[in-house]
């Protein structure tokens, strides 16, 4: 019998100049390929078992950032990927939060995220930034320039929009 996917949630963070707020995830990660030393991506995490999606988006967001959100954010992409070696598919539904800028820091002490989640930081990003990034360590989506592009050009969209890996 095979597990079903792993469902989780992340929120597309946009403060006030438009940047996103990115979490720096290091190997041994499900998100990080052998072949890269990390990914960026929103911050979020796992469904519980009985949790409701913004319930559990708002719990990760305590937790890792330290935000509280009031108000139900709107849904804005979704994406489902597929299961590779020994990881489960996953599942990831992201929610768009507007916010302050603010520094970073969550619920649980900062050598708790390293150890259980392999998160290693956070980073304010500019479009311009991703667009332009040389580096070695990879984005989640891969191709977060297309969607992060439309959401900040033409706005909230009428449904989720699917994304790739």
């Amino acid at each position: 019998m095979t597990a079903g996917p792993r469902r989780a949630v992340r929120a597309v963070i946009l403060d006030e100049d438009d940047r996103i707020l990115l979490c720096r995830f290091v190997f041994p990660h499900p998100a990080v390929p052998a072949a890269a030393t990390a990914v960026w991506a929103a911050p979020g995490g796992g469904i519980e078992p009985g949790e409701e999606p913004l319930t559990a988006l708002r719990r990760e967001l305590l937790e890792e950032t330290g935000l509280a959100i009031g108000a139900d954010p709107p849904h804005v992409w979704h994406q489902e990927v597929a299961a590779v070696d020994r990881a489960p598919a996953i599942v990831n539904d992201y929610f768009l939060v507007r916010a302050a800028h603010f520094q970073p820091r969550g619920e649980v002490a900062d050598e708790q995220l390293v150890a259980q989640e392999k998160l290693d930081g956070f980073r304010w990003w500019h479009l311009s930034e991703i667009t332009g990034y040389q580096g070695s360590e990879l984005f989640s989506p891969r191709d977060l320039v297309t969607p992060l592009t439309a959401l900040l050009t033409t706005g909230t969209p009428d449904r989720p929009v699917p994304l790739g890996l």
